[in-house]
């Protein structure tokens, strides 16, 4: 939302003021499939919308996909110089309003997933079912807090050499060699980043709060997809900690932390069972 005043001069004796004019600035996004349940993907970091193509066909059609670029990132514009969780939930409940959809089922990768149990928070009411994917519900650690703050300069002056180093490592180091091209394609997507919308969020990142009561007292359905070989997010504490709740159900895949390439058909499956139907929870695969 930005409000400016702008002076137009005709004349020397004749001045038009306009004041007050609101240009909404919305979230790009793209809407595909006809089904009767919408889910809505929300990449991660230094991602866009385009990272879910591998596991859009195999999605059951009973979805209507929303895809949603974050602040920042793909084809969205750079908001503030701080991109909070909160801020960014803000922009996606706009979406949906502009969309028209009231209940939805609300996916999230990494990054995607705090900005989704920030409007979990805010909207619980908007949500049939939350999926963490490759996400955590914690907050980050002073040791992780302090890595991304460090990397504040190296994002600003050498981008490209900060996605080279940081990609690679976020996909399961024993199979390095066949995701080989997937691994480009992370690179790809990351270096399309504006580095100071990525410099934006990694700044909220930072000023994220514990999100544990979320999991605690949200009624919708939870869904937990989680990487035995995640680098960026510390499985086990995200898995062992989870509310003993019958709404929640969880899987730890042999991947790391980008499922939506490492493992696209497994996590398709999941999402369609689990929020189309039901399964047995802590299912490990």
């Amino acid at each position: 939302m930005f409000n400016f005043e702008s002076r137009i001069h005709r004349q020397p004796s004749a001045v038009l003021l306009l004041t007050s004019i609101h240009i909404e600035i919305m979230l790009n996004f793209e809407r595909k499939g006809n089904g009767k349940e919408t889910l809505v993907l929300l990449h991660g970091f230094m991602e866009n919308l385009s990272i879910w193509s591998d596991m859009e066909s195999h999605l059951s059609k009973d979805f209507s996909l929303l895809k949603i670029d974050l602040p920042g990132h793909g084809q969205s514009d750079i908001l503030g110089e701080v991109h909070t969780m909160e801020l960014m939930a803000d922009e996606v409940k706009k979406v949906l309003d502009d969309q028209k959809v009231n209940k939805v089922h609300l996916l999230g990768h990494s990054m995607g997933g705090y900005v989704s149990l920030a409007l979990a928070e805010k909207h619980p009411e908007t949500l049939k079912s939350l999926t963490l994917f490759f996400s955590t519900y914690f907050p980050d650690d002073e040791e992780k807090k302090q890595q991304r703050i460090k990397s504040y300069r190296v994002i600003k002056d050498a981008f490209a050499h900060y996605a080279r180093v940081g990609i690679p490592n976020l996909f399961n180091p024993n199979e390095r060699d066949t995701l080989e091209g997937k691994i480009e394609i992370a690179l790809e997507t990351a270096l399309s980043t504006n580095n100071m919308g990525a410099l934006a969020c990694v700044k909220g990142m930072v000023e994220r709060t514990d999100k544990k009561h979320i999991m605690q007292n949200l009624e919708a359905k939870i869904l937990v997809l989680a990487g035995k070989h995640d680098n960026a997010v510390k499985t086990d504490i995200t898995i062992k900690n989870l509310p003993d709740r019958t709404n929640i159900k969880s899987y730890i895949l042999d991947c790391g932390h980008n499922g939506h390439w490492e493992k696209p058909g497994i996590c398709a499956e999941i999402i369609n069972t689990e929020l189309l139907h039901n399964l047995p929870k802590k299912l490990v695969l």
